[in-house]
């Protein structure tokens, strides 16, 4: 059976799910609002569902890339609570399948991964193209576009972000939850003097620090297991990926009112966040000092409530546009990258014979199955306990 797919966003999953429709030789096409790869976060952490899922999404030469840049393997993979001394106070294992003991899935550079997943893509990927709505038809769906154009394929895939405008149409009654919480990205250049400063517990896999006035920072540091550059010129000659110096991502609370945080110049944020660590480790302060104020960027916390299951359909949702969750567990990323993976699965099956709607119906049931615990979990009050491990998750064995 031969199909077209369309893919509504070009993020983490988009991109993911492109590559593995490609491998499975299903045409598709991206489109894509932003006029290019837009700045979007920083580190993201990675686990053996997303990073099995590129395996299977992406050309050999590709992946081993992705696993050249991921940053090297840290002392503790795992999350660790500390104080504003950087004295650890607990920790917990990252949630996830268990991951390879010798060359474990760790973290990435957001960028660097979407820069990959690009590659050998140009003729699918459609940037500066707005999703308006979509439309089914006799004989298959029609994505309409913002500028009053369409494209016309067999099936739709929703992989436009927590304020999706594919399931507005499809599932109008979820519900984004706004939690109250704002926070402020930024990432500080890190050299090997400034990280002797740090406290060491720091450099565990990603750390959450609490300090004596409610203030909350959380750490994690991306230094590639080999120069960025370096990996390119071997695995994919003249592909377009910037190279990237050693940072740690620096996440602050913010607790100004939504019109002056999302107002306020880079340089008052900086101001802010130096001021909610004078009391630190002097390790801590240093590494603050050195946050680049370009760099950051306010943000607020929002995820959906779990969907009740829905009929099949040609039209179907991945990552954010259907499960969008709070950081606290990481998971995010690599839930998108695991849907992607059994999307294709599923899409290859129908290819080759499976009934179109049974192989999405198959893919949305397993998708409801494992992440939304992981979604309930990430929303639970108790997510920022050291102890919380939720029963319906899987935990990798680090």
């Amino acid at each position: 059976m031969s199909f077209h797919v369309l893919i509504a966003g070009g993020g983490i999953g988009g991109l993911c799910l492109a590559q593995g429709l490609r491998r499975a030789g299903i045409s598709c096409a991206v489109y894509e609002a932003a006029p290019g790869l837009v700045r979007a976060g920083y580190r993201l952490h990675m686990n053996a569902a997303g990073g099995n899922a590129l395996r299977q999404c992406l050309p050999e030469n590709l992946f081993e890339l992705y696993m050249q840049t991921s940053r090297k393997n840290p002392r503790r993979e795992q999350l660790t609570i500390v104080d504003h001394h950087g004295t650890e106070l607990g920790a917990r294992p990252h949630i996830g399948p268990p991951n390879d003991p010798v060359r474990p899935h760790t973290a990435v550079n957001r960028r660097t991964l979407r820069q990959i997943m690009c590659q050998g893509l140009d003729d699918v990927l459609h940037f500066g193209h707005t999703v308006a709505g979509y439309r089914l038809t006799a004989d298959g769906v029609r994505l309409e576009l913002a500028d009053g154009t369409y494209a016309d394929g067999d099936v739709l895939v929703a992989a436009d972000g927590i304020h999706s405008v594919i399931r507005a149409g499809l599932l109008p009654e979820v519900e984004v939850v706004d939690t109250g919480m704002r926070g402020m990205y930024s990432l500080a250049p890190v050299d090997d003097e400034l990280l002797a400063r740090i406290p060491e517990t720091l450099l565990d896999g990603f750390v959450l620090a609490n300090g004596p006035d409610g203030t909350m920072l959380s750490f994690g540091l991306f230094d590639p297991r080999r120069p960025i550059d370096e990996a390119v010129a071997e695995l994919a000659p003249g592909a377009a990926i910037d190279p990237v110096r050693p940072y740690m991502m620096v996440n602050s609370g913010a607790g100004l009112p939504d019109a002056e945080l999302f107002s306020s110049t880079p340089q008052r944020l900086h101001e802010l966040m130096r001021d909610g660590v004078r009391d630190w480790a002097p390790g801590i302060r240093a590494l603050i000092d050195r946050v680049d104020p370009a760099s950051i960027f306010p943000n607020s916390i929002r995820h959906l409530r779990p969907a009740e299951p829905w009929e099949p359909s040609r039209v179907t949702l991945i990552g954010d546009a259907i499960h969008a969750m709070p950081p606290t567990f990481g998971a995010g990323a690599n839930s998108a990258l695991r849907d992607a993976g059994a999307l294709a699965t599923q899409l290859a099956a129908a290819a080759g014979g499976k009934d179109l709607l049974t192989a999405i119906g198959d893919y949305e049931t397993g998708m409801r199955a494992e992440i939304f615990p992981i979604l309930r979990a990430s929303a639970d009050p108790r997510a920022f306990d050291h102890d919380f491990v939720p029963e319906d998750v899987p935990v990798a064995n680090r």
